[in-house]
């Protein structure tokens, strides 16, 4: 039965304090009260269903501070179970609040759920999304700022204004339609096109004052394409890559790969008018392109000329940049001491893991696989499993962790590693398609980036210096891409291709950050408040 939300709402705000044991009580709380619903959009001029918060596409942004404690209630409205993620956020000691089927039971229809979420020891650009069924494709994202603290320094200016940048291409279709074409065995079609904060084609628009600095964060909420953004007669200035303060190079475009975040800053330089901003596809045939609009507030006149050209297949251009893309050695991160001060390149990996994905067919449907493994979510998220030593949902050493060459088959792949080892992870590109993986839980160091195959000898040319640390990285067609990470956060992570098909039919698994200790200081136990599905049907967390 539905619940009056007003009630739920105020029964919320009485019991949030006994929620709150597991979190740090020194720091602030920040309540978000969302109703999710179905709601009629027409972002390319086509009447489709999308996905709402608190009635708006895309959701509310979520602005918050470093270590802050973010109460965020969600009422499912709709007529299907629901989960949010939060991309890029690390849900320190707490993987059951990452929001997706591998660690938290969905949100049933008419319910809700109330996520405990702080953003410890972070800073920078993310975004939230719906990571279940194909709810990707209908909206439910937004974005997600985590400021500095009031006494850590920032290595730039406070911009005069600081605009949260949504690109990703889009279907006209509506979600259950490409989620029923997937079931189906069938691959999707090509996107309809591209939006920019939920509109399409001269939709969004940007207000500067001449003279003035502004940031814009940039995600590629999308489901498969990677995009170029640029601005007309205007420089990049890039500052911030999900969480890590970068060498501020510009740039005349960015490419930003799907589920990556950037920040850059924008200098309103140029003669008072309006200018093209401009979101086309990379590497696709044909290319795809959208434009918005940034309007100076004494603009003498509207946008003029063809809208500004970019990189269309060039994928060496594309290398070059993302090499480019380095961590700022003494600017402070979320702690005032400099991010340099962590030598990441000094400390010896315990175990290198090597991932390839490859596509085909399994009982006649397209399926696709790391390792050889297809993903199959089981009705137990795997982490309330491990908690309650459910047996029969999912068995360590069910992915190798090296690719074994044979065919695809069905597994609910899990990856077990040790905490607190220093691991190198290899994503070994053989597909004529360029590739973008994101790992929860964590950001780790991209240490290399090359064409043709990895071998030991490629770690000569590793970044060992001041390679950006991140958590979603591209890999390019044919090519390898290498990541560093210190194994710190104990759970179970969710590491999962970005383009969005692919991860619903198979490329993705958890990797099983695991140790023996109980300990609080190591992970959290089941938060009071969760909710139990599948196997846990009918035990108990902890008394609330």
């Amino acid at each position: 039965m539905a619940l009056n939300i007003t009630a739920v709402f105020a029964l919320f705000l009485c019991v949030t304090v006994s929620l709150f044991a597991i979190t740090g009580a020194e720091d602030p709380y920040r309540f978000f009260n969302w109703n999710v619903t179905y709601g009629d959009i027409y972002p390319l001029g086509v009447r489709q269903q999308g996905i709402l918060i608190n009635g708006q596409f895309p959701g509310p942004d979520i602005h918050s501070v470093t270590n802050d404690n973010l109460i965020i209630n969600v009422f499912n409205s709709l007529d299907e179970p629901f989960l949010l993620s939060w991309n890029g956020v690390q849900q320190r000691r707490n993987s059951y609040e990452d929001g997706v089927s591998g660690t938290t039971c969905p949100i049933p229809p008419g319910q809700n759920f109330t996520y405990i979420l702080q953003v410890k020891d972070q800073i920078g650009s993310f975004y939230y999304f719906p990571s279940l069924a194909f709810h990707k494709a209908a909206g439910g994202f937004g974005g997600i700022r985590i400021l500095s603290r009031p006494r850590i320094p920032v290595p730039f200016p406070d911009p005069a204004g600081d605009y949260t940048v949504l690109i990703g291409d889009w279907y006209t279709s509506n979600h259950t339609d490409l989620k029923a074409q997937l079931d189906n065995g069938r691959r999707l079609s090509f996107p309809d096109g591209i939006l920019i904060n939920g509109r399409g084609p001269s939709g969004a628009s940007f207000n500067v004052e001449q003279g003035k600095t502004y940031r814009l964060r940039i995600s590629n909420v999308g489901l498969q394409n990677s995009l170029n953004f640029r601005i007309q007669n205007h420089k990049l200035t890039l500052v911030e890559v999900e969480g890590t303060h970068t060498l501020q190079t510009t740039y005349s475009s960015l490419d930003v790969h799907v589920g990556q975040s950037y920040s850059v800053l924008v200098t309103a330089d140029q003669p008072a008018q309006d200018y093209y901003i401009v979101v086309s596809s990379r590497f696709t045939s044909p290319v795809l392109t959208t434009t918005g609009t940034l309007r100076y507030s004494n603009s003498a006149g509207p946008v003029s000329g063809p809208p500004p050209g970019g990189p269309t297949i060039q994928i060496d251009w594309s290398l070059n940049q993302a090499r480019s893309v380095r961590t700022n050695l003494t600017a402070s991160g979320p702690r005032p001491n400099p991010q340099g001060s962590y030598h990441y390149g000094l400390i010896n990996t315990t175990r290198t893991i090597i991932l390839s994905s490859s596509p085909g067919i399994v009982n006649g449907k397209q399926r696709y696989a790391i390792n050889s493994v297809s993903y199959v979510a089981p009705d137990t998220p795997l982490k309330v499993a491990d908690y309650f030593k459910i047996d029969g949902v999912f068995r360590v050493g069910s992915i190798q962790d090296r690719p074994t060459g044979g065919g695809i088959y069905l597994d609910t792949s899990v990856l077990q590693t040790d905490y607190r080892t220093f691991v190198e992870i290899v994503f070994q590109n053989d597909e004529d398609i360029i590739q973008s993986y994101h790992l929860d839980g964590y950001s780790f160091f991209v240490v290399g980036l090359d064409g043709g195959q990895w071998t030991p000898a490629s770690r000569n040319n590793y970044n060992l210096r001041d390679a950006v640390s991140r958590s979603t990285t591209q890999v390019y067609p044919k090519s390898w891409t290498a990541i560093y990470i210190p194994l710190d956060n104990v759970g179970m992570w969710n590491l999962r291709s970005e383009f969005w098909a692919r991860q619903y039919l198979g490329q993705q698994f958890y990797l099983r950050v695991y140790t023996t200790s109980t300990s609080l200081r190591d992970e959290y136990p089941i938060p009071k408040n969760a909710l139990l599905c599948g196997k846990a049907s009918g035990r108990h967390t902890r008394p609330l």
